[in-house]
């Protein structure tokens, strides 16, 4: 299970490093990752950064409902649009 977020412009590196670390305290069962969109195939990309909080499975997911709630929170202090979405991810 994956939930990613596409922000339309690179956050603030001091404020988004401050959301990181509160994404990592409140949302313990997910692997992190985050980084700078840098382009795509049709030239200047739609978005400028990503996020994801990946999950073992739906229940753990479910399990961080609250910390996901404290995060999608924050992140709106962060100051810059952004667009969330889920995926079941097959190997």
């Amino acid at each position: 299970m994956r939930v990613f977020v596409l922000y339309s412009e690179k956050p603030p590196a001091e404020r988004y490093a401050e959301h990181v670390e509160l994404s990592r305290r409140e949302v313990p069962e997910a692997t992190i990752r985050h980084g700078r969109i840098f382009g795509s195939p049709a030239g200047q990309p739609e978005y400028a950064y990503y996020f994801e909080y990946e999950f073992a499975d739906r229940d753990a997911m479910k399990r961080s409902q609250d910390g996901l709630m404290k995060a999608a929170e924050d992140a709106q202090d962060v100051g810059v649009p952004f667009k969330v979405f889920f995926a079941d991810v097959e190997g």
